[in-house]
């Protein structure tokens, strides 16, 4: 297997698309990726092992898309790589949102995707990528069959993430044996056991199969003999195998001897009861006969009397059966009158239905009016579908110039950040020797920072009371105003009332004048011209209520004043809090430049390591920053152009098409309201045609049904049609009247018969003793004859049970001695029987040879790197309690003189140990004939548990591998690795997402 790039975009922590070139970084054999904490390291390798597997490594709970990409870039992984001699390329796609293709605001689902592609070379030479398999389930079978590797080997030999180095190392014998049993091919060891073990299941399935079918034959013939036979010899048992042979079949003989005397017995009985079952069969039979014929007579004389009182009856059903049938003769006229009305009724409902949907100024017009007006809107369709490509174009500039809009602000954005950084470069090299010192007075910048947030909060708090209670006292500044007014317009009323009761005051006095006493004012008893009240002329009462409303209007006055100065102190009491009236935004944003400052301090203090390695990258940056700046200049200009062109474009777009839509969102919008009408339009000309058809057909078939009901003898269709009888029921009658006749004729012959006339002239016969004298006989004969049958079913039931328990035992010997071999091979080549003293199966037996391999061409790497001290040992001694031997592994330390369980080992003895185990298993696996060539190696950390001298030990190692063909991959911080290793993949992160360099060059 080796990789020759990877393409990834939206995937993990990078937000774009991104390559990476391993051919490029193969070039050495060996390199190295690095970055900042975080940034994505591990990520690539999750990549590459979600694009065989369709699943990042286990034990990786990641989160495949990212969430700095945009919502229209699709998470994707496009691996190009050389397995088993084909080129591959796998493109997948996993489940995720996307944008609605028509309304970015929405999103729908994205279903997971897998293509796989093979490069292939046609007749001249040609490459291209041919399209192999869209399928996730056919990929995953192709690509399985050809690295031969489930996805957690793939990790444990190929793709080694971060706490998964040494599990190879320390896994248990059966784990280590299917591993190795799927790099080296010894599948076919294992089929052997897999085959003895099913051919031990197997026969012992069928021996076991026989012992149980003589069983079942056994307790057949016990049960078919009964408890009154008992042979002298023992029945087979299930826990005595040696009982279902040869004395079985004794013992089904002897009960099949004791049967069939039994049985001539019974047979003898049996006939002499059939003797006289013949005699009392005749004597009942005659008896019979005679009853039969004295019934037959009183029955038939009986019925012949019902009969006759039933024909006054059926003569009202012939007449009616007759009236029935000149009625049904008329069927056809009645029906079409009736249809016609019917069809009548329906147009006019239809025509009803179809102008209620028609304008107002549609649903007088006649049918070819109606058909006009519909042509007319077809044109008027015609005329907006040929401005269709004009929308078309004009959504299309639309999208464009918010592509551009995004675009620009994008390129702006990136200018104003490359020129920020620019401008920030000269500080930003005196700052990297301030850093560390600005780490320690980080802490104590937080510290003073802490309560001055707690007082803006606080302020906060208040300004937000403030604005509320601002706009309180705006709401009862309201309130207050309408009750000045409603108090003011109380006031007018009450004294508009009083002034015009005072003025009436003369009138009520009137009202109060009785003829011969003295009036009040001028004391006259007579009463010549009393004054009159005004229309409206208010009272005493509608004074009174006027002064009360006028009393409640101040009430309420007086209530919102109230309420308004207590709002107004409050309010000042909440901007003394707030600091004065300065604006809710102004202290939000205070808090959050606090809340930042303050983060800022704390990820200040934390910022000691990542300095000195910044600085060698700031030169490097710089380039690349100007690089960026001059790209996004250009481009900006070239995206304004278009831009300003566009732009005019749609304007005229725009303008065109505003008197087509007539207020419609779209020109599709416009066609379906006009399309509609017309559809509406021809409809109800239809329908109006169809009234006037069906009026002139009801006219002339009702016309046609009068005429011909009256010709019948009716008096109207309405008669003739109730005279009708369904032809069923008719059919009925009809038969019943022809029954009745038949009945009467066949009755009257019958009583004449000289059989019933002899019959009757004899006494009555006694067929009840002739019955019980026969049932006696029956009874008895019925016994002795189900004795014999059973006599003769049991001995024909046990001869055939003998016979077939004599194959059964012929079946059932062979089938012991083929077990009793098969299962001592199975032993031996299991590890199970006590023959094998190793306790090894027969694939564990080929694979230690292969261990032994791997672990002496892992030692020529291991010596090295760990001084000569650790050496690996192959172990086939016996496991404990039992387990599977043959593919244990020790490490001997050349310190002591002792073999050490691998899980004995350090931290960094285990990670060098484990690199020279996969890279010893590397070199056997390439070597083996049948196995798969791992020519690609990752490593995922673990070089900072190693000490400097065992680092160089490590390092030298790898180096070497350059003259195998053969390509590690590192991730590690070690600055060591940097100034060692040319090739070097470095990632950064950023607030928008991780990018990926490829350097060429040693650190320094």
């Amino acid at each position: 297997m080796r990789l020759h790039s990877l393409r990834l975009q939206a995937f993990g922590p990078f937000a774009r698309r991104h390559t990476v070139d391993f051919d490029a970084l193969s070039a050495d054999g060996l390199f190295l990726l690095h970055g900042d904490t975080g940034a994505g390291k591990s990520t690539l390798f999750a990549a590459i092992c979600f694009a065989l597997y369709g699943l990042p490594p286990h034990e990786r709970n990641m989160r495949l898309r990212s969430d700095h990409a945009p919502a229209d870039l699709l998470t994707e992984v496009t691996l190009e790589l050389t397995l088993a001699g084909k080129r591959l390329q796998i493109r997948r796609i996993p489940a995720q949102k996307r944008p609605h293709l028509r309304n970015s605001a929405e999103l729908v689902d994205q279903k997971a995707e897998t293509h796989l592609h093979q490069w292939v070379l046609d007749e001249h030479g040609h490459g291209r990528w041919e399209g192999v398999i869209k399928s996730h389930r056919e990929a995953a079978e192709e690509i399985k069959s050809l690295l031969r590797l489930t996805r957690q080997q793939f990790c444990q030999v190929v793709l080694l993430p971060q706490n998964e180095f040494t599990k190879f190392l320390r896994a248990d014998a059966s784990e280590r044996r299917i591993l190795l049993g799927t790099l080296f091919g010894t599948r076919r060891f294992g089929l052997i056991e897999e085959f003895l073990a099913n051919r031990k299941t197997l026969t012992a399935k069928t021996r076991d199969e026989a012992r149980a079918d003589v069983l079942r034959l056994a307790e057949r013939i016990k049960q078919a003999a009964g408890d009154d036979l008992e042979p002298a010899q023992i029945a087979p048992r299930a826990d005595d195998p040696a009982t279902l042979t040869a004395p079985a079949r004794a013992w089904a003989s002897a009960l099949h001897h004791q049967a069939l005397t039994r049985q001539y017995a019974a047979d003898a009985a049996t006939e002499t009861a059939e003797q006289q079952l013949a005699q009392a069969r005749l004597t009942e039979q005659a008896v019979r006969d005679l009853h039969r014929l004295q019934q037959a007579h009183r029955t038939t004389a009986h019925e012949l009397d019902l009969l006759y009182e039933e024909a006054t009856r059926h003569d009202l059903l012939a007449e009616r059966r007759d009236r029935a049938v000149k009625a049904q003769q008329l069927q056809s006229v009645l029906e079409t009158a009736h249809t016609a009305d019917r069809e009548h009724t329906r147009a006019l409902d239809e025509d009803s239905r179809a102008r209620a949907l028609l304008p107002p100024e549609h649903t007088s017009l006649d049918a070819a009016g109606l058909t006009h007006a519909a042509q007319q809107l077809h044109a008027d369709t015609g005329a907006v579908q040929a401005l269709l490509p004009d929308e078309a174009t004009l959504q299309r500039h639309t999208a464009e110039l918010a592509a551009l809009d995004r675009e620009r602000q994008q390129l702006t954005e990136t200018l104003t950040d490359a020129q920020q950084w620019l401008n920030a470069l000269p500080q930003r090299r005196a700052d990297l020797a301030a850093r560390l010192e600005a780490a320690r007075s980080a802490q104590e910048t937080s510290r003073e920072l802490t309560p001055t947030l707690n007082l803006v909060e606080k302020q906060l708090e208040a300004a937000r009371r403030r604005d509320a209670l601002d706009q309180q006292i705006s709401v009862a500044h309201k309130v207050l105003s309408q009750a000045e007014k409603d108090s003011e317009q109380a006031a007018k009323t009450y004294i508009d009332i009083r002034r015009r009761r005072t003025d009436g005051i003369v009138a009520e006095l009137a009202d109060r004048l009785v003829d011969g006493e003295d009036c009040p004012v001028c004391g006259s008893p007579t009463h010549p011209a009393p004054a009159t009240a005004q229309p409206g002329q208010p009272t005493a009462a509608d004074e009174q209520a006027a002064e009360a409303a006028h009393t409640r209007a101040q009430q309420s006055e007086n209530k919102a004043k109230e309420a308004l100065a207590h709002l107004n102190e409050q309010a000042a009491t909440a901007r003394g809090e707030a600091g004065g009236d300065t604006p809710l935004a102004d202290l939000t944003a205070h808090r959050t430049a606090l809340e930042q400052h303050l983060a800022d301090a704390l990820s200040q203090a934390s910022d000691a390591g990542p300095a000195s390695e910044q600085l060698a990258l700031l030169e490097k940056e710089q380039a690349e920053t100007e690089h960026t700046r001059n790209t996004a200049t250009a481009r900006l200009g070239a995206a304004d152009a278009t831009y300003d062109s566009l732009h005019t474009q749609r304007e005229e777009l725009t303008h065109r098409l505003a008197t087509a839509l007539n207020g419609h969102a779209t020109l599709a919008d416009r066609i379906t309201a006009l399309t509609q009408h017309a559809s509406r339009l021809e409809a109800a000309a239809a329908c109006a045609a169809t009234v006037t058809t069906t009026a002139t057909d009801r006219h002339s078939a009702a016309a046609l049904a009068e005429q011909a009901a009256h010709a019948a003898g009716f008096t109207s269709p309405a008669e003739a049609s109730a005279a009708r009888l369904p032809d069923d029921e008719l059919t009925a009658i009809d038969k019943e009247i022809t029954h009745w006749r038949e009945q009467r004729l066949v009755l009257t012959a019958r009583l004449a018969e000289p059989e019933l006339q002899a019959a009757i002239t004899q006494p009555p016969a006694d067929l009840e003793h002739a019955v019980t004298e026969l049932n006696t006989a029956t009874t008895t004969h019925t016994r002795t004859a189900a004795l014999a049958t059973q006599a003769a079913d049991r001995t024909t039931t046990l001869a055939a049970l003998t016979a077939q328990l004599d194959t059964q035992i012929q079946r059932l010997e062979p089938l012991e001695d083929a077990y009793r071999t098969v299962d001592h091979l199975h032993g031996l080549i299991s590890g199970s029987s006590p023959s094998n003293q190793l306790r090894m199966q027969l694939e564990s037996y080929v694979l230690a040879a292969r261990l032994e391999d791997v672990v002496d061409a892992a030692n020529t790497r291991l010596s090295r790197m760990s001084h000569h001290r650790f050496t690996l040992v192959h172990s086939d001694d016996r496991a404990a309690r039992g387990a599977k031997s043959g593919l244990d592994l020790k490490v001997l330390d050349a310190w002591s003189g002792h073999k050490r369980h691998t899980d004995t080992l350090s931290g960094g003895e285990s990670f060098y140990v484990s690199l020279a185990l996969a890279l010893g298993l590397a070199d056997i696996v390439t070597a083996e004939a049948g196995g798969q060539a791992l020519d690609t190696l990752f490593i995922d950390e673990g070089f900072g548990t190693l000490d400097e001298d065992t680092l160089h030990q490590v390092l030298d190692v790898l180096d070497s591998l350059r003259a195998h063909d053969r390509t590690v991959g590192l991730i590690s911080h070690v600055p060591e690795l940097r100034r060692r290793i040319t090739q070097r993949l470095y990632i950064s992160k950023n607030i928008d997402g991780s990018t990926l360099t490829h350097l060429t060059e040693a650190a320094e």
